[in-house]
């Protein structure tokens, strides 16, 4: 009765209401129609009828389109903790279903493909990533399949692409060949792994690795032994970590200079958690001059914001601790551009250097 009425309504106020009721759909759409709230049959291509009142209705593009899988921090089987984000292509092939299944189908389906690719990836070795990344992507375009073709969706290509290689993997080679170091969980030890990784010129971000030549492919080749880090400052005593944050601020203080600055470029606000709870804050400026520190907060606006406990920052500046370990282990808490907190391993290097 109702539809009835709103369509008498339609055709006593035509063509006025023509306007508002006779909608063109393109071919490569197709038009959902609730009516009343119950769902019709895809409309279109061509001119659709709404009535006015008791239709809703949503269009859906049968085209393929695309989107990007942010860049996420992994790690590999073999320890290597690398950022890697993904290309997806995938069209509609159901629209009703793409309506009635999930609310946002963008959303829905880069979630999913995230975890599919976080999963797959850290049952791999880094090197298995580097050689093998299009058979990767194939054997997530089935697994992504598999979870959204209850909504209608299809997709088409998953590419993967490899952002920043933060840490390399863990294990040490000594001749050309060596096997998986024995005794790590997970990890098959009779797999032979190269003595020489490869990596992009990204690798500047775990600041480690000789630069290799710019070409359209270049690498790096990473030395992963690496000599025994000795204490960047000396006690008298041997109460090595009770050197107090004002010591280790005047220590920083002697080894800034116009050359740290052009490395690191930036300016870092610390704020420090004492063991009774309080929090002091310390800033070290590296972005213009020769540089300076302080108590309190810098002048202008730090570009990273850093908070850790007492005896973490004594650890990373007396060299027991490096700013990556600490931050993937969450020791340092970061507020800002990672890879300038990371820079803060050069003045860790030149405190050595000043030892």
């Amino acid at each position: 009765i109702i539809t009835s009425l709103v369509f008498l309504l339609m055709v006593a106020t035509f063509p006025i209401s023509g306007w508002f009721a006779l909608k063109i759909v393109p071919t490569y759409e197709r038009m959902i129609i609730f009516r009343l709230g119950r769902i019709r049959a895809p409309q279109g291509p061509g001119m659709v009828l709404l009535l006015p009142f008791i239709d809703h209705w949503q269009r859906v593009d049968l085209r393929t389109r695309a989107f990007n899988v942010p860049p996420c921090k992994l790690t590999s089987k073999d320890g290597a903790i690398i950022s890697m984000g993904a290309d997806v292509q995938f069209r509609v092939w159901d629209p009703v279903l793409s309506v009635m299944m999930v609310k946002d189908l963008i959303a829905a389906t880069r979630m999913t493909a995230q975890n599919a690719m976080t999963k797959t990836l850290m049952k791999k070795s880094f090197r298995e990533i580097q050689v093998e990344k299009l058979r990767i992507g194939e054997q997530l375009l089935l697994e992504i399949n598999d979870m959204t073709k209850s909504w209608g969706l299809e997709v088409d290509r998953v590419e993967l692409s490899m952002e920043a290689v933060l840490q390399p993997p863990r294990e040490n080679l000594v001749g050309p060949l060596a096997t998986m170091p024995p005794g790590l969980e997970g990890l098959d030890g009779t797999i032979q792994q190269l003595a020489a990784h490869f990596f992009s010129n990204t690798l500047a971000l775990a600041g480690s690795g000789t630069g290799a030549p710019e070409a359209a492919d270049s690498v790096e080749t990473v030395n992963e032994v690496e000599p025994p880090t000795a204490p960047l400052l000396t006690p008298a005593s041997s109460a090595q970590r009770k050197t107090s944050v004002d010591e280790l601020l005047s220590a920083v203080e002697s080894v800034l200079s116009e050359a740290l600055v052009r490395q690191v470029g930036a300016s870092y606000q610390v704020d420090i958690t004492l063991p009774s709870g309080t929090r002091s804050t310390y800033f070290i400026d590296l972005s213009s001059g020769s540089g300076w520190a302080g108590h309190g907060v810098p002048k202008r606006s730090p570009d990273v914001i850093l908070e850790v406990a007492e005896k973490d920052l004594q650890d990373l500046f007396l060299g027991d601790l490096r700013p990556l370990s600490a931050y993937m282990s969450g020791k340092l808490q970061v507020k800002g551009d990672l890879h300038l907190a990371l820079k803060l391993e050069e003045l860790i290097k030149a405190m050595k250097q000043d030892r």
